[in-house]
């Protein structure tokens, strides 16, 4: 049988699968793409923009955590603003969530397309490219677990990459590197334009939700798959941005490679450490490519059982994998990944999408504290202070996002310049109407859907593939 109708997914998962999956999905982030906050704010700015993010994402996971505790659903945030705001919330907050993850991995594998032909010439980037993006979508059709531990392995040998790092590096970190003349300028102005760079440091640790129907006992794993992811990605930037820019890879035009080429400033270009960098910097590319279209399929599949999206993308395969919820939105991603020109775009769009969807689950979190006191809580976030701190950090990097990233890119499509917030507008327009005139009458009521997920869950605990 081809298809699984079912469309409950298997428990497979336990806290390492989680914390591989959220830690692969966000790994990349330390490999290439925040340096670039280093023409904004200098050393001193970005490090400060990098605090601040820091502190955001540590709040919001801690918050998220009774999100997904409370309501252990594939939709991840589309499931929570659905439960709080209602239906059309729901489905806004789902579509922010797609932005993210459907345009997050084309991105990553243009990066991991031009690694590729930075270590083998002979091979083309975009070609490369596109291999490595359809060679992943047919991975995960593979189930869960056996995804999720491709995905653990990755981001073992990409932290294992970053150690190599660390190591060499520490040594010859020197202060006035980091204190140069550019270390600080344009003060707070160059603080908020780094913060957007800043994000990529921890870009999509919240996709390990999108599992959280496939954790074994997610009251208690899930908590401690994300605490000990968070704490992994903030120990790994400081010493990624301490080492980097004590090596002087914040001056000068910033590179595609920064910690190869940090590295090569003291070892020369030859020396086998900056290599072996670059060379494992690759499963930090692969570990997040492969984690977020995780991420995706699973946000499809949650979106299309709601009734939000077409019913088939949410059939499961015999494997119990979404296959139309990976295949359809991968197609997009490959065909995206095959212009390099958008990749910076792609960047940004998938940054806007992240950042909004953070600020409507906090929301979600008050709204639902207000709204269902009495709800099922296995963990409780300190409250109102902890998401009180990640809400307010959350607004002001939704408005450096938009000010410095949004509002000055332009997404080049058949030799037009579009802005890129006219394209927002325009997902999120024809999103609304396609909810209002298709999706809206097809929704399932949230109580039946949560029922079913219940009752399914208890017979699936000792289900295995």
């Amino acid at each position: 049988m081809a298809n699984n109708t079912n469309n409950h997914l298997h428990k497979e998962l336990k806290p390492i699968h989680l914390w591989g999956i959220a830690v692969g999905m966000v790994i990349s982030g330390q490999y290439f793409g925040w340096n670039y906050g280093f023409e904004q704010g200098g050393t001193i700015g970005l490090a400060i923009a990098a605090i601040i993010v820091t502190i955001f994402y540590t709040t919001f996971i801690f918050s998220y955590s009774e999100l997904s505790t409370s309501i252990p659903h594939a939709g991840g945030p589309s499931a929570y603003a659905r439960k709080a705001m209602g239906p059309y919330m729901g489905f806004m907050t789902g579509l922010a969530c797609l932005l993210e993850f459907v345009f997050a991995p084309p991105a990553i594998a243009v990066a991991t397309g031009a690694y590729i032909n930075f270590l083998i010439p002979s091979i083309n980037a975009v070609y490369a490219t596109v291999a490595v993006f359809s060679f992943f979508i047919l991975i995960n059709l593979i189930g869960v677990k056996g995804a999720a531990i491709i995905e653990l392995v990755a981001t073992i040998l990409a932290l294992i990459g970053l150690s190599i790092y660390y190591v060499a590096g520490l040594p010859h970190v020197k202060s006035s590197a980091i204190f140069n003349d550019m270390s600080f300028f344009n003060g707070w102005e160059g603080i908020f334009a780094s913060i957007p760079f800043a994000i990529w440091f921890f870009l999509a640790i919240e996709g390990g939700a999108m599992a959280a129907e496939e954790v074994r006992n997610p009251k208690k794993d899930i908590p401690k798959g994300f605490i000990s992811g968070i704490l992994t990605l903030a120990t790994a930037t400081v010493l990624t941005l301490l080492v980097t820019s004590g090596l002087g890879g914040g001056e000068g035009k910033p590179a595609d490679y920064p910690l190869p080429q940090a590295l090569a400033g003291v070892y020369g270009e030859n020396n086998i450490l900056p290599k072996t960098v670059a060379i494992i910097g690759l499963f930090g590319l692969i570990a997040s490519l492969h984690g977020i279209i995780i991420g995706y399929s699973r946000q499809t599949f949650a979106l299309a059982r709601a009734g939000y999206l077409p019913r088939f993308l949410s059939n499961l395969s015999k494997r119990g994998v979404p296959h139309w919820g990976l295949i359809v939105p991968g197609i997009i991603g490959v065909v995206s990944a095959g212009s390099a020109s958008f990749a910076n775009a792609l960047i940004i769009l998938s940054v806007f999408g992240a950042i909004t969807m953070y600020c409507l689950s906090l929301i979600s979190l008050f709204v639902l504290r207000k709204k269902e006191p009495h709800m099922e809580r296995p963990f409780k976030v300190s409250y109102p202070v902890v998401p009180g701190i990640a809400l307010f950090l959350g607004i002001i990097s939704f408005f450096c996002v938009l000010k410095y990233s949004v509002l000055t890119t332009n997404l080049p499509l058949f030799g037009i310049e579009i802005p890129l917030i006219a394209v927002i507008l325009f997902v999120f327009g024809a999103g609304s109407i396609y909810y209002f005139l298709v999706g809206a009458k097809k929704i399932r009521p949230i109580s039946e859907e949560f029922v079913s997920i219940e009752d399914v869950a208890s017979s699936q605990q000792n289900v295995s593939l």
